[in-house]
Order: structure tokens, then sequence, then C-alpha cells
């Protein structure tokens, strides 16, 4: 991995256009050949970046400048225009072993695996940790008409679980053996705002009950 320090100004020539002016930031550059540029907030969210597979080409630009321009194979842009570094370091971090969930997460990706009709009917399942360049998503399965779906699990669904699946969507729908990809977040609990971005980008909800998942009745008390 690379990490630049460096005032710069960004960029973004593609389907849509977008500026970044100029301000300090955090580049990285990832093995896996992705940019991203980063600002001290938003916690793990770039300001923009350039997901694999794309190419970082480093030019002199004008006045002293650098110019990194990072090109995807659609032939879109991220233009990255440096004025002034002051950190520049790579690190070689080596094989990672992977996100290693809590057990009830990892369970219920076991068990909905098991179950994979619990997501409806005709449902079947191709692999799970189905593995993309920035991680591997839970499940892929296959709907009734054979359509591909990415299926991200959580024991609480929140905003940024919404995030992840819409990047791993972003990836998988660029690979037409399999797309188009349709997306469905299931979770034990899933907030309000997460479903009201979920739904706005085409992202069916789906609740999970643990217990019956498990085969087990609930304990709790019941008029009917």
């Amino acid at each position: 991995m690379r990490l630049v320090i460096a005032s710069c100004h960004v960029d973004y020539v593609g389907r849509l256009t977008a500026h970044l002016p100029k301000a300090r930031r955090l580049l990285l550059v990832k093995s896996d050949g992705s940019v991203s540029v980063h600002a001290d907030d938003r916690a793990y969210k770039p300001l923009n970046w350039m997901s694999p597979p794309c190419w970082l080409v480093e030019n002199d630009g004008d006045e002293g400048t650098q110019l990194w321009v990072v090109t995807n194979k659609a032939g879109e842009e991220l233009r990255i225009t440096i004025h002034e570094v002051e950190h520049d370091s790579s690190h070689e971090l080596g094989i990672d072993p992977g996100l290693i969930k809590d057990g009830v997460e990892a369970h219920l990706q076991e068990l909905l695996a098991e179950h994979v009709e619990t997501l409806g009917a005709g449902y079947s399942l191709v692999r799970r940790e189905y593995m993309t360049a920035i991680g591997p998503v839970d499940l892929m399965c296959r709907d009734a008409d054979g359509a591909s779906v990415a299926v991200e699990i959580k024991r609480r669904g929140e905003i940024d679980g919404v995030e992840q699946l819409t990047r791993y969507l972003e990836l998988l729908n660029r690979d037409p053996l399999i797309a188009p990809v349709r997306g469905v977040f299931a979770a034990q609990q899933i907030k309000p705002q997460a479903k009201t971005l979920a739904e706005d980008r085409g992202i069916r909800c789906l609740t999970l009950d643990y217990e019956a998942l498990r085969g087990i009745e609930s304990t709790e008390f019941r008029l009917f």
C-alpha cells in the first residue's frame, strides 16, 4: 500500500463529473490497483475513488505540479493534480486473513446458506463468501429466473452495511458473466435510515429471524 499526503485538487471525468478543490488530502494506492482520495473525516469513506481494474499513470503537470491519471476499462478518469507532497511511503501488508465475524453474524450466514429459500421461492445458492476485488460478498445466489443476487448479512443493519453492499454491486455489475446483479440486505434488525437508503438504491431489505432459522421456537409469551 502506498500512502501519500499532499496538497491536491481532483477531477473525475466519466458518466458524471466531479471536482474537489485544492486541499490537503490522503491518497491511498492499494495493491489491487484501486486509488482513493480521503479527507480527515467521513470515517472510512473516500471523497472520490477509482475501483479496479484501473491503471495509474504519473506525469509532470503544469507549473511544477504532478498529474496522476487513473483510468478504468470504461475510459473514465480520476485526475489528481498534486501541488505539494508532504509524505510518500509504501508498505507491504502481506495477505490479509479476512474479517472474522462474530458468532451470531457468521451463524446467520451459515443458516441462510442452508435455508436459501428464505430469500424467496426458487432461490439457489451459488457460493458463500463470493470474492470481489474489495472483499467477499456473504452469499451469491440465483433467483427463480436465474438472475444473480448478492446478499450481504449483518446482525444489525446500518447505513455502512448498505454502502458496503453498494460497492460490491458496483464491481459485480462490471462482470458480463454475472451481470445484472441485484442486492439483498439481510439483518436481524434494519435501521429505518438504512432501509430508506437501500430501497433508494434498488436493494431489497430482508429482516431475519435468527431463532426461526435455527428451528427453535421462541419462548416469548404469545396470545395466539
